[in-house]
């Protein structure tokens, strides 16, 4: 039987060629790290004017909330389908998530609904917002930035599965964000070969603040082996959420690649759209001209479960972007919330199905993954 994984990294000479002239010149003195030249060619392809590199993307977000300072009982607003590290890095400030409903046509947070929510804000804890952008395609990011400025709040886009997207022609990153999170793993697998995350921003002062606590909040240089000095001094209660320089050198090669990387995706996105459009209980999704579908999320009429069982015993493995967060144990039982809170987002979950989508799918794959979606539908109740 063939196995096809849900998702699998595309690793190539270029990494290997990168990860190795680190080993080899481990002891050479060096003009610029790899850290440093992955933070140069990030704002350089973003268009931004900082990068603060983290070893994953998890830590750059909780590294931007810190670097604004989010306090005890601050709230920050957020779409309810976002993966679980959004409302989670809130949390470890003892802060409070506040949810919002989905528009139903690309999965992202209803605009019309997170504004009526800073509307009726009554409190001046309310910090800002989390805006996640689903499967690599952005909300109408005009009307957000307006909204944002209108209310006064602070602005992070999560853009962890977004990295490349552009929104009239212009990278993400470089507009109308306070912050901008990216990370090169565009999967949640456990089996990474190699993390790297990171913040974008063109303030100057939450860039300062986020790269003194990456490291400790430590003040004192350090050499060009990487050794702190002799007398050190912490200002700050900081993290160690900085990115090594194998990681740094693996993710380099990876950021050259990401244009051709999209293109594939875009590719194989048009081979499902069109062998999988009119097939019974099937929608394929509404995107616009610049979504990299980071993943390709169909939605099942009924019963999807057995649809993604019967798709696995053929040996396509799939998954779930995203099971909303108030279906989720920790926050249902944290804010007594009901499952019907978010009538949208939990109409969405019981159909989406996401299938595997990355550059190193071959045609075949793909068409067999289109083959047996067809052939199972087509016997479908």
């Amino acid at each position: 039987m063939r196995e096809i994984p849900f998702y699998k990294p595309t690793v190539g000479e270029d990494e290997i060629k990168e990860v190795t002239s680190v080993l080899h010149n481990v002891n050479i003195k060096k003009e610029m790290t790899k850290v440093e030249e992955f933070e140069e060619q990030v704002a350089k392809f973003i268009g931004a004017d900082h990068a603060i590199a983290t070893c994953n993307g998890t830590t750059a977000l909780h590294l931007a909330m810190s670097a604004i300072e989010l306090k005890r009982g601050d709230k920050i607003l957020m779409s309810v389908n976002s993966f679980v590290n959004v409302p989670e890095v809130v949390r470890h400030f003892d802060a409070e998530p506040i949810f919002i409903d989905i528009n139903p046509d690309d999965m992202n947070i209803d605009l019309d609904k997170f504004e009526l929510a800073l509307k009726e804000n009554t409190t001046k804890k309310l910090r800002g917002a989390i805006i996640s952008f689903v499967a690599g395609q952005t909300p109408d990011l005009e009307r957000l930035y307006s909204i944002v400025k209108k209310y006064g709040v602070l602005l992070i886009e999560d853009a962890t599965c977004a990295l490349g997207v552009t929104y009239k022609n212009e990278p993400i990153g470089s507009l109308g964000a306070d912050m901008t999170i990216f990370y090169t793993n565009p999967s949640n697998s456990s089996h990474a070969i190699s993390l790297a995350g990171g913040i974008v921003t063109n303030n100057d002062e939450l860039a300062t603040r986020a790269r003194l606590l990456r490291n400790h909040a430590i003040t004192t240089t350090y050499d060009d082996y990487g050794n702190l000095d002799y007398i050190y001094d912490v200002v700050d209660i900081g993290y160690k959420y900085d990115i090594s320089e194998l990681d740094a050198s693996f993710a380099l090669a990876q950021l050259k690649k990401v244009n051709k990387l999209i293109k594939r995706r875009k590719d194989i996105a048009k081979i499902y759209e069109q062998r999988l459009a009119n097939i019974k209980h099937i929608t394929t999704p509404k995107h616009n001209d610049e979504h990299i579908f980071t993943q390709y999320i169909i939605k099942i009429d009924r019963n999807r479960d057995a649809f993604a069982r019967a798709l696995k015993e053929k040996g396509i493995s799939t998954g779930l972007n995203y099971i909303p967060l108030h279906l989720l144990s920790y926050y249902k039982q944290k804010y007594n919330l009901k499952i019907t809170t978010f009538s949208v987002a939990l109409n969405s979950y019981s159909q989406i199905l996401s299938i595997p989508i990355y550059a190193s799918l071959t045609d075949e794959e793909v068409n067999y993954i289109c083959d047996t979606i067809i052939e199972i539908a087509s016997t479908w109740v």
